[in-house]
């Protein structure tokens, strides 16, 4: 009994930062999100008679993966001993939706090392209850989730987008996106910022079925500045950017090359532009780090 899977991470474009039931990870409102060809996870479960306890590869939550494997082996009526080896393709808990494309993979290969055959929208459901944003990881390319699960919106090769992330900081950020979510209801700008994404969303969808690229790339910054502003207005008051995460936003907002940026809960920078500009944006950024992704299928097995 064991399976292989990989998923990716995923970069929202309408965020996801609060709540509306913590125990079922159900979010205050919709995101738009674009899955990620190079940023990866690939996690092997196996679960075996010969197995006398759960191990977790080093590094990862154990406690969390258990939990979730927990309610699988619940699902399939299994008692047996897991094994779980997980591996990155780029640094995890650093504000890269690591918890995502880890979580995807981990239902994914799971449920099929347990012999569960799952549709797509059941799988979304349960990684869901692992991680969020997991649920954008299991479906292909452009992705929406609503309430309980994500589906996709267009396939990955709908719109040849690139995603330049530059890593400014690839240690454990510390505060995670799970207890920084906690205190989103203490912001005073949380209400406006509610109000405001419905209208938000549906532009963005419009100019994304347009290939309206300045149009989606302008409402990708308003509404990653807005969630921002929330964390940083929240008591405690939470700052993700560094020196660095605003140099970045002033040279990308002086708009020599036609691209936007978008950041997530930490200092990373996801900049995203047409597959014409990325040898101009490369150069602009040739002494930074970075990852070039495309759009990518979702969470499958390998």
């Amino acid at each position: 009994m064991k399976a292989t899977a990989v998923a990716p991470a995923n970069i929202a474009f309408i965020k996801y930062w609060g709540k509306s039931d913590e125990k079922l990870r159900l979010p205050l409102n919709p995101s738009i999100s674009m899955n990620l060809s190079v940023c990866v996870t690939t996690t092997t479960v196996e679960f075996s008679e010969r197995f006398t306890h759960d191990t977790v590869s080093e590094g990862f939550d154990s406690e969390r993966i258990i939990r979730h494997i927990d309610y699988l082996r619940k699902l399939a009526q299994v008692e047996l001993r897991v094994h779980i080896s997980t591996k990155n393709s780029f640094p995890a808990a650093a504000g890269i939706a690591s918890s995502a494309s880890g979580f995807a993979a981990l239902t994914v290969a799971a449920s099929s090392a347990l012999g569960l055959h799952m549709s797509e929208k059941r799988l979304s459901k349960l990684a869901r209850t692992g991680s969020g944003s997991a649920c954008r990881s299991i479906p292909d390319g452009f992705v929406e989730w609503k309430d309980e699960y994500a589906y996709s919106l267009y396939p990955h090769d709908y719109w040849d987008l690139r995603d330049i992330l530059v890593i400014v900081d690839s240690h454990m950020k510390k505060v995670s996106t799970t207890e920084g979510m906690k205190a989103v209801r203490t912001s005073p700008l949380l209400p406006a910022r509610l109000a405001a994404l419905p209208g938000r969303i549906a532009r963005i969808k419009k100019a994304l079925t347009e290939k309206n690229f300045q149009e989606f790339g302008e409402i990708m910054e308003e509404e990653c500045l807005d969630m921002h502003r929330v964390m940083q207005t929240q008591t405690p008051p939470l700052y993700y950017w560094t020196g660095d995460t605003v140099d970045i936003m002033e040279l990308i907002k002086q708009r020599t090359i036609p691209a936007y940026f978008t950041i997530d809960a930490g200092p990373n920078v996801h900049i995203i532009c047409e597959a014409k500009n990325e040898v101009k944006l490369i150069e602009l950024l040739k002494d930074r780090k970075i990852i070039i992704n495309k759009p990518a299928r979702g969470a499958r097995i390998i």
